[in-house]
């Protein structure tokens, strides 16, 4: 790319043909430059990486991690644009093994011509393993530039293959700033009345960073106002209905209602506990989120008096991936009903927190000579290893009286005292019979 192009991503002298009216309004406000584009500055920044790849003219795969309308799309189009690139939109949710071929022979007649190819794939973690395996070869020979988009995390749903192959760029919620100037955009754009303070408040909590949404509550609204001369809350609300949500994302009365739904949990009460999970999920929390409390949930209040209790909070996480909302919201109210009525236990929560406090407040000890590994001859000549009981070879698989702490630590502390509650009675009586074998072999010396 010549140094006179290098102003092409930011101002493209010529643009994409603007949306036609009647479409959504999220499609006419899409950014057609790069200086058009609202957020994602920690990318788009000058200096930071995205901007400073479209100024050098160095066009490399990438996947786009983030939440929903966030711009991963925008993006992909823009990069096209900025090279004079074809551009093809695959979506792994419809889309298959012919989609690809399909993609590989018009990027084979461009390529001809001299003309570079982008083959965006929306949702690429829909595409199982040999589907993103078919993109390799074309993105090692150069044939063409691929570019995923992704909401879930690519560490565990791209193959690490075509992962090496591509910059992973993480996207950000649009924050609250973001979100006012693309409301303000839209505005001007319809020519509509203003919004008041407070409904362009819950207008900004609703959409939490999703621009998508954002613009088409605004439209929804915008229709229904007629000529208002104002945009208030009771407008919004009767635009929204039910999809508004009942307290702001991040808010206090979020994390109120959170905190409910833990201690209800803690306090063994399903009924309340499922009280607070459905306020959740009608307040328009996402579930994922709901389900990682409850996992936390089982092992922080739960603990080894029911160690089902986590894995089964697992297993309703792993369901609502598979089945989504509305089936898999079940999965999770099983959870929380189950956790609520399971014996409770912190005391593996409460022995963590000692360790840890005990650790950072002590010497870095050295690990006693019968305890070392001793891979080598000469970690064997220096007595690594030397005495070590192998437990299995002694009555009961215990070698009674061995000590596993630091030889300068001669009053070891106790982190974990388990509770009389649920299967830490058996665990509390086996600890304890271990104790009184230990206090015999002792003496017996």
């Amino acid at each position: 790319m010549s140094s006179s192009s290098l102003s092409l991503p930011l101002e493209d002298p010529a643009p994409p043909e603007p949306a036609a009216p009647d479409a959504p309004l999220a499609e006419r406000l899409r950014p057609r430059t790069l200086g058009e584009v609202i957020g994602q500055q920690h990318l788009l920044g000058p200096g930071k990486p995205l901007r400073s790849a479209f100024e050098r003219g160095r066009l490399h795969s990438m996947i786009l991690w983030g939440p929903p309308g966030v711009g991963k799309t925008t993006l992909a189009r823009l990069v096209a644009g900025a090279f004079d690139a074809q551009f093809i939109a695959i979506s792994a949710v419809l889309g298959g093994v012919k989609d690809i071929r399909d993609a590989v022979e018009r990027a084979q007649a461009v390529q001809s011509q001299g003309r570079r190819t982008v083959v965006f794939v929306d949702e690429v973690h829909r595409f199982n393993k040999s589907q993103q395996d078919a993109f390799l070869p074309h993105v090692e020979s150069g044939l063409f530039t691929f570019i995923g988009a992704t909401t879930e995390n690519p560490s565990f749903e791209v193959n690490s293959a075509l992962l090496s192959r591509a910059t992973v760029h993480v996207l950000k919620p649009l924050a609250e700033a973001d979100l006012r100037t693309l409301l303000e955009r839209a505005r001007t754009l319809l020519a509509a009345a203003p919004l008041s303070e407070a409904a362009m408040l819950r207008l900004i909590g609703y959409a939490d960073g999703d621009a998508r949404r954002l613009l088409n509550a605004y439209e929804n609204l915008v229709e229904m106002a007629g000529g208002a001369a104002e945009l208030d809350e009771a407008l919004l609300e009767r635009s929204l209905g039910e999809q508004l949500r009942r307290y702001d994302k991040g808010g206090e009365q979020f994390y109120d209602t959170i905190s409910a739904l833990h201690k209800a949990v803690r306090g063994s009460d399903p009924d309340a506990a499922l009280y607070w999970f459905v306020r959740m999920l009608d307040g328009g929390v996402d579930p994922r989120y709901a389900a990682r409390r409850l996992v936390r949930m089982a092992v922080e209040d739960i603990g080894l008096a029911d160690p089902r209790a986590l894995r089964l909070a697992l297993d309703a996480t792993e369901t609502y991936e598979r089945l989504g909302s509305p089936e898999g919201e079940l999965a999770l109210a099983e959870a929380v009903v189950y956790l609520a009525v399971a014996a409770k236990s912190n005391a593996v929560y409460t022995a963590y927190k000692a360790a840890r406090a005990f650790v950072a407040g002590d010497g870095t000890r050295p690990v006693p000579l019968h305890l070392r590994n001793a891979p080598t001859k000469l970690m064997k000549s220096l007595d690594y290893g030397r005495g070590y009981r192998y437990a299995h070879d002694e009555e009961g698989a215990f070698a009674a009286g061995e000590n596993y702490w630091p030889e300068d630590l001669p009053d070891a502390p106790a982190f974990y005292r388990p509770v009389a509650r649920g299967l830490e009675i058996r665990i509390g009586e086996k600890l304890e019979e271990l104790r009184r074998l230990n206090e015999a072999a002792k003496k017996a010396r």
